[in-house]
């Protein structure tokens, strides 16, 4: 199209051809000549050169662009011809940027490119002209060809963009510099290999060789963001003055630099790590051990610094992790030398190894905890004897291999021991509990389940040498009244578990009712030999009694009734499984109870649910345990959460 508007067509060909074969890199218009494809902006690379050796050759073989070129404006009309010969005239008369940035077309010539521009345009290789990407400041080195979409012109600076490289002073290419992690890193051959292809954010934020931090305003607003663009550095580069001078760098070091500051301080700014670590403490406090660990600690090294911090750590509970061994109880004890109290329970990988390791490099444990870990033995509770004297809780429920000599370990090395838990420990027998009783004068709690082996005189040994027992269970051990009748001396004794106690009779819970008068929990369940007569003198003597259990005992509606009448404090009653218990016993402890704010007539049977309906709207204050009424409270619970049978039928 230069060829047929230009006046010295030939002799302009002629002579930049010339030019070109001594310098090949320099910035042409791949037409050689003023036309109206110099919108097209080029980059600074030499890919396109061979692009305009084959477009002359194709012109001077008199078949290529210019005879389709000629029949395009021919058949717009003399006068489309006649004003597109004043646009190239008036374009070839510019000597300078400031004349290039100056050059405007008004409405009408707008039209006449519209209708003959684009259609020359397609005689142009697709690769010189990719779809419309996104305006690019001028003066700013663009390595992607770009055919800037033209609207119907608002104001001068719509068109300030539509600058003819050939026209404008050669610009200098930045010199490459580290990326920030925000900006999109392009390789120096990215030119070369993808010089004419891309659209879009992505390929134009590649292709250009700078970070650019905030996205560029794409082509459809054009209008609103011509005036005002955003640089790579983050400045207004304004419409009257994108053109830049030859000596003018619009992308320097320091530049750069700011740049990178100030991407930094937009990260910093949304992030959760500009707030004081105190802050981010006390929010991963409200997390689980599991949590910190598995997921916190892996986001960043600061994070994970703050998961290793000691009030963290002074609690660890790692119960039901089957991940944990001996390897992670390795590094949390060469780490960290200050944790009081380790939950372990259900741990199936840990060890006796990784549990000595953690006691002789935490001598401050004082609580420990490690139900139905069966893999131990005593080695462990040795070596938490021995390192960590301090050592005040024990509850190692559920360990076949524990035996006697672990216990005479805490008799001898834990003087501070308060509260121990042997449920289900099968080999342990009387010598070790005496030994026991012995070292831990101090102890409070003693709790023992199922251990066959723990007789009367294990009984009267924890009576005698711990006076400051408050909690006895012994709940299905080889214990009779005769062990149990020296309990009476325990003056602190709040709560007593006498479960499944083959023969234990009448007058010996009597007495120790009578002389325990702090008791506050009496546990009787499953003692065929507690009647009537028992429970009214419990009720009678127990001043301090607010919770009894009487479940598959002997007792019938007069046992509920003494409750009613006598106790003024028994708050909890649960007498379930009891076969005699009718609708009178249920109706009269409610009726005369005052302190009373559970009844438990699980399975009683001669019990209708009609009256257990009507005293549940009677009495509203006392909540009545039956299958019933526990579906229900069940159902209404669920109700409250959310839950509705469609979503349980659909899942």
């Amino acid at each position: 199209m230069g060829h047929l508007l230009s006046k010295n067509g030939y002799r302009l060909n002629k002579r930049t051809r010339k030019l070109h074969h001594r310098k090949k890199k320099k910035r042409n218009c791949f037409l050689q000549g003023p036309c109206m494809l110099c919108f097209i902006v080029h980059g600074n690379s030499g890919g396109l050169d061979d692009d305009s050796d084959q477009l002359e050759t194709s012109i001077n073989s008199g078949g290529g662009i210019g005879r389709r070129c000629h029949r395009n404006a021919s058949g717009t009309g003399s006068g489309g011809i006649g004003s597109a010969s004043k646009l190239a005239g008036r374009y070839a008369a510019l000597t300078s940027p400031e004349d290039c940035a100056k050059f405007l077309l008004s409405p009408r010539e707008l039209a006449i490119w519209e209708g003959q521009g684009k259609s020359l345009l397609s005689a142009v290789p697709a690769k010189l002209i990719p779809p419309p990407a996104l305006f690019r400041s001028a003066g700013i080195p663009v390595p992607v060809a770009v055919a800037v979409a033209v609207s119907v012109p608002g104001s001068a600076s719509d068109y300030a963009e539509m600058v003819c490289k050939r026209k404008c002073a050669a610009v200098q290419r930045c010199t490459p510099c580290k990326q920030p992690r925000c900006a999109f890193p392009v390789p120096e051959g990215g030119v070369e290999d993808g010089g004419g292809g891309g659209s879009g954010d992505a390929s134009s934020n590649s292709g250009t060789g700078h970070c650019h931090l905030c996205p560029l305003p794409s082509s459809s607003s054009s209008s609103s963001s011509s005036s005002s663009v955003e640089g790579c550095c983050g400045m207004a580069l304004h419409g009257d003055s994108m053109p830049q001078s030859s000596d003018s760098s619009p992308c320097c070091p320091h530049h750069h630099d700011d740049c990178q500051g100030r991407g930094c301080d937009v990260i910093d700014t949304s992030s959760i790590n500009r707030l004081p670590s105190s802050i981010l403490l006390k929010v991963f406090s409200h997390l689980s051990v599991k949590e910190r660990c598995l997921c916190v600690s892996l986001v960043c090294k600061y994070w994970r610094d703050l998961c290793l911090d000691f009030q963290f750590w002074k609690q660890i509970d790692l119960s039901g992790l089957q991940q944990v061994n001996d390897d992670l109880l390795v590094k949390i004890a060469s780490r960290r030398q200050n944790v009081m109290e380790l939950n372990i329970s259900d741990c199936r990988g840990v060890q006796d190894h990784g549990v000595c390791s953690l006691a002789s490099h935490c001598p401050g444990l004082q609580r420990y905890t490690a139900y139905r870990c069966k893999q131990l033995s005593d080695l462990s509770l040795s070596a938490l004897a021995l390192h960590c004297p301090l050592l005040a809780k024990v509850h190692v429920g559920n360990q076949d291999k524990l035996t006697d000599d672990a216990l005479k370990k805490l008799g001898e090395h834990s003087s501070e021991l308060k509260d121990i838990h042997l449920g289900q420990c099968y080999s342990i027998t009387d010598e070790g509990m005496v030994a026991l009783s012995k070292g831990c004068p101090k102890l409070q709690r003693i709790y023992m389940q199922e251990n066959k082996l723990v007789t009367d005189k294990s009984v009267r040994a924890f009576a005698e040498h711990c006076p400051e027992l408050q909690f006895v269970g012994f709940m299905g051990c080889s214990v009779t009244s005769l062990g149990v009748i020296h309990l009476t001396g325990l003056h602190n004794l709040s709560s007593l578990d006498l479960r499944h106690i083959s023969e234990l009779n009448n007058e010996t819970v009597m007495e120790v009712v009578r002389k325990c008068r702090n008791l506050s929990s009496l546990n009787l369940c499953l003692n065929w030999s507690i009647n009537d007569r028992c429970v009214e003198i419990i009720a009678k003597e127990g001043r301090s009694l607010k919770e009894l259990y009487l479940v598959s005992c002997k007792i019938t509606d007069h046992a509920l009734i003494a409750i009613g009448q006598y106790s003024s404090t028994i708050e909890t009653v649960d007498a379930g499984w009891c076969k005699e218990i009718t609708d009178q016993g249920a109706t009269q402890i409610a009726k005369s109870s005052k302190s009373l704010r559970y009844l438990g007539l699980m399975r009683c049977d001669k019990v209708n649910e009609e009256t257990v309906e009507r005293l549940v709207v009677q009495y509203p204050h006392i909540v009545f345990s039956t299958v019933m009424q526990d579906c229900k409270r069940t159902l209404e619970r669920a109700y409250q959460m959310g839950w509705s049978p469609n979503t349980s039928t659909a899942s």
